[in-house]
């Protein structure tokens, strides 16, 4: 008999997607689910279009926690889970049938301490679809390698992870203090137990964001929480993580010199611009036709300049905190 799995999927105003989400969830060939949808407060109909699913399948359980916090939802569907294993999944993703079954027989070998697949942002508008083949270039994300990993191997970070239920509450769930960059900080406690491992066929469909704006405040959030996980975590830090904070310093120092040393500052910023114009070019070259290319340059600043200006806005806390180091779970 196949062991149960609870699917946990935190949601905040998910009105748009929280239905195809459900509905692939729904659909799995491993039967034996129990799908916690936690709503963190939304104030559009996500509640009610979960509840709507809850009277079609009762598989389908709702939690409140109107707490805005994404480790602090992820905790309440951890107390709600009745599986023996826990997969997580976004609420505006989609996973494919067989998603559950492949994460599940990979945790059955008794190998792994997590499992995670690969996210392929998705995008309607074509601003939308130049960002979708940012976030799947090796040019912009670097060693990301749930972006566009293509082979089985061992990671140090998985998305949207499936992780035995029990080793999770050993570990004490997610830290509720640090608000961002919490899956990450997770991963470098679980890795204590047992390696991560990125399987590509595990495909999770992400709906990243249309706009450049949104993009940045997104990295920027995601920055923020860096510095804090840098510290519990010191062996974590690699130069990829480094590079944005780095960037963003050496183009304060040229923005600066603009008023006094205008030729100093244009030759300080020269060498980014031309590698993002160099980065851009490849990654236009394979655009969808509908797809915007202007869209792309843009993509790539707001990536690392949003990550890096957060990196600093996180560290400028620690610092107001007197660099105390983060309670461990």
């Amino acid at each position: 008999m196949a062991e149960s799995v609870t699917v946990l999927v935190p949601a905040l105003d998910e009105s748009a997607s929280i239905d195809a989400c459900l509905l692939s969830v729904r659909a799995q060939t491993h039967r034996d689910l129990h799908i916690v949808v936690v709503d963190n407060g939304s104030t559009d109909d996500t509640r009610d279009r979960v509840r709507a699913h809850a009277s079609a399948d009762p598989r389908v359980e709702l939690v409140e926690h109107p707490q805005r916090s994404i480790p602090g939802a992820l905790n309440a569907g951890l107390q709600a889970a009745r599986g023996t294993w826990l997969v997580r999944v976004d609420a505006h993703s989609t996973v494919p049938p067989d998603y559950v079954a492949r994460a599940v027989e990979r945790l059955g070998t008794g190998r792994w301490a997590g499992v995670g697949g690969r996210k392929d942002a998705v995008a309607r508008t074509g601003a939308g679809k130049a960002i979708a083949a940012v976030l799947g270039s090796r040019l912009a994300v670097g060693g990301s390698v749930y972006h566009h990993g293509d082979t089985v191997q061992e990671v140090d970070h998985i998305p949207f992870g499936a992780y035995p239920t029990s080793l999770v509450r050993q570990l004490g769930g997610w830290r509720e203090d640090i608000a961002n960059n919490e899956d990450f900080e997770f991963d470098q406690r679980l890795r204590a137990h047992g390696p991560l491992l990125f399987d590509p066929e595990l495909r999770i469909s992400w709906h990243g964001k249309e706009t450049v704006g949104d993009l940045f405040a997104q990295y920027r959030r995601y920055g923020t929480g860096k510095p804090a996980v840098a510290l519990a975590h010191p062996a974590s830090v690699s130069p990829r993580h480094l590079l944005p904070p780095a960037l963003v310093a050496w183009l304060a120092g040229a923005a600066t010199a603009v008023p006094r040393r205008p030729g100093l500052a244009a030759a300080m910023a020269a060498p980014y611009l031309l590698v993002v114009g160099a980065c851009s070019a490849s990654i236009v070259r394979d655009l969808p036709d509908d797809a915007e290319p202007t869209t792309v340059p843009a993509a790539l600043v707001a990536m690392q300049v949003g990550w890096g200006v957060g990196f600093w806005e996180g560290a400028a806390r620690l610092v107001r905190g007197g660099w105390r180091r983060p309670r461990r779970a």
